[in-house]
């Protein structure tokens, strides 16, 4: 059997070596056609931009810690409405980069969490991809959208069905 990797839509790749000299700067930006791959994998009907900036400071132990800021805008479904909408990201994190079979074993939720690499280069791409995915609202909801409730406060699928329990309260006041 033969597993297919999908590869990586927004790869850069960032060699471990110019990082063992001190701490380093690095911004990247998707392309286009990056953004595009990038909405699809996500489930967003528009990537329009991303950039991130990462600052990276080695460790002794092959680590390497990362702060970052990303900045996007995107076009995401309203749960409400069904329209797509506008919305901008712009989130600042910490990860830890690690060698690959080093991470730790800390349930901490406050902890840093760690992205393992593999081989001479860290991807920050990928790493960028995944805050991305981590900063998007599960439920976006367009700015001005609002449910639509009845007389009686609730949503009108509510008040059009029948409580099940209504012919249970039927049948307890009948003689």
């Amino acid at each position: 059997m033969t597993l297919h990797v999908q590869p990586p839509e927004w790869p850069r790749p960032l060699p471990v070596l110019r990082l063992a000299a001190g701490v380093h700067t690095e911004t990247i930006a998707a392309e286009p056609a990056e953004c595009i791959a990038l909405a699809a994998r996500m489930g967003l009907p528009a990537i329009k931009s991303i950039r991130c900036s990462f600052t990276l400071h080695p460790r002794r132990d092959g680590a390497f810690l990362a702060e970052g800021h990303l900045q996007a805008r995107v076009t995401q479904t309203c749960v409400v409405t069904l329209e797509d909408f506008a919305a901008r990201i712009d989130e600042r994190f910490r990860v830890l980069f690690v060698p690959a079979g080093q991470e730790s074993e800390t349930d901490d939720p406050d902890s840093d969490d760690e992205i393992p690499y593999e081989g001479t280069a860290i991807d920050l791409g990928e790493a960028a991809a995944e805050q991305l995915a981590l900063a998007l609202d599960p439920y976006p909801r367009k700015p001005d959208a609002a449910i639509a409730e009845s007389a009686e406060g609730e949503a009108p699928e509510a008040a059009a069905k029948p409580s099940p329990f209504a012919a249970l309260a039927r049948l307890r006041t009948k003689p």
